[in-house]
């Protein structure tokens, strides 16, 4: 099979389909190597619950109150 580029630098696989990843490796000699990429799935997102645990649970504390910290970053 023969495939052509056009203008852009781009070539057609027949098999790829969009979203498609490939690793492409230069051998030399005009020739190179092209492997499709099976990424995992994306992971699945938090439920509200898992998100208010990770929040509670998180060492970022404010250690003073929003009227004190609107205060200080305030102008005078």
């Amino acid at each position: 099979m023969t495939i052509k580029t056009d203008s852009k630098k781009r070539v057609v696989v027949p098999d790829a389909r969009p979203g498609d990843v490939f690793d492409y490796e230069d051998q030399g000699n005009g020739h190179f190597h092209l492997v499709r990429l099976n990424l995992p799935p994306p992971a699945k997102k938090m439920t509200r619950a898992q998100v208010r645990k990770a929040i509670d649970s998180s060492k970022l504390k404010f250690n003073v109150s929003w009227n004190e910290l609107r205060e200080m970053t305030r102008e005078p």
